[in-house]
């Protein structure tokens, strides 16, 4: 028997490239060997910490090694050699959105998932395994943090790159593209989260504490207030806030939006933060707190080791208050489901749609000069 590397994603039968649709699937994944951290560091530190934090770049090889000795002590040392389960949840999503676009649409559409940050499913080697099994229409799809512009931004930012180095003569390979930039809006994916939090009151809160007692922090991806000009995402990550909030208020009446910020310093970020939410609520009257991540889709280190410190510290501070974390949407079929439907009507358009021819030759360089 010969080994074989493991393909990037399986197989496809031999279909005509226009009919076929490549549903890109982007979350930032996260390390699996505690010697990645340095190199993880500083592919973040370029795609986002540099859109917003006044560091210089040359900095950042060093800065990188720096934080990995931090990230090593507390996943290591203090959470017992934690493992992020970020990337297998990310990978039970793209099989469950998988199978239900396949319901649809058979094996003409598959999908791919990229990490922003972990070979080997970077962009640019998950875009090229795309270009090799013969796509031609793609469909980009940020998953991972549920605001749009300056997050899924880096998404963008990533294939650009990626499809710049994989051209090869006059004619681009990829003939129709799409893109999903958010679901921050969407009333399914609204209604889930309520749904989510009024399930767990009513089995583990609603015999133990009255209704105005039990208070809910809605956390949210943390936001730079200036990020160089960037729109930074609060917009959308307020808006998804307040939709949540009036489907719970009437019959929870202590909510608070919880942002999971980065402790940068010179930086302005999102408040309150989840600590002081938490903490604002316990002056109300709250006798339980809930933390339920609105703003991810996929667990990840934020979701799981910086909430337990926030509890932990709250525990120091208000040890008469119970705290119950709860988890990200993840592989909740009824996520997984909406999901693919929101995915029908581009993958329809783009099956529909001309071939657009793009020659690359015909890209403008030339520059206007005023007189």
């Amino acid at each position: 028997m010969v080994a074989t590397p493991e393909k990037l994603q399986h197989t496809h039968d031999h279909l005509p490239g226009h009919d076929r649709i490549a549903v890109l699937l982007m979350g930032y994944g996260e390390v699996e060997s505690y010697e990645d951290f340095a190199n993880y560091n500083e592919q973040a530190l370029n795609l986002l910490t540099a859109k917003f934090a006044p560091v210089p770049t040359w900095i950042y090889p060093t800065f990188a090694k720096i934080l990995a000795i931090f990230d090593r002590h507390e996943w290591g040392h203090t959470h017992h050699d934690f493992i992020s389960p970020h990337n297998a949840i990310f990978e039970r999503q793209r099989a469950g959105i998988e199978h239900e676009l396949q319901h649809k649409w058979g094996s003409n559409v598959q999908v791919f998932k990229a990490f922003n940050f972990c070979a080997p499913f970077l962009p640019n080697q998950v875009l090229a395994e795309i270009k090799d099994q013969g796509f031609e229409k793609i469909l980009i799809y940020p998953l991972l943090v549920v605001d749009s512009i300056f997050t899924s931004g880096i998404a963008i930012e990533q294939v650009n790159n990626a499809l710049s180095e994989l051209t090869d003569g006059d004619q681009h390979w990829v003939k129709g593209m799409r893109y999903i930039p958010s679901f921050y809006n969407r009333p399914e994916y609204i209604n889930l989260m309520a749904q989510l939090v009024e399930e767990k009151i009513n089995t583990d809160l609603a015999d133990a504490y009255l209704p105005s007692q039990i208070g809910i922090v809605l956390m949210n991806h943390g936001c730079p207030h200036k990020a160089k000009g960037f729109t930074s995402g609060i917009d959308e990550s307020q808006a998804l806030y307040e939709l949540v909030r009036e489907k719970l208020i009437y019959r929870y009446p202590l909510i608070s939006v919880g942002w999971l910020n980065h402790d940068t310093p010179m930086i302005e970020w999102t408040q309150p933060n989840a600590t002081q939410a938490a903490k604002n609520l316990i002056q109300l009257g709250a006798k339980v707190i809930m933390f339920m991540p609105i703003g991810f889709a996929t667990e990840n280190h934020e979701t799981l080791l910086d909430v337990h410190h926030i509890i932990h510290d709250l525990e120091k501070q208000y040890s008469g208050v119970d705290y119950l974390q709860m988890a990200c949407v993840n592989d909740d079929s009824r996520f997984l489901d909406m999901v693919a439907e929101w995915a029908n009507v581009h993958i329809q358009e783009l099956m529909e749609a001309e071939v657009q021819e793009i020659n690359v030759q015909l890209a403008i360089h030339h520059h206007h000069h005023h007189h």
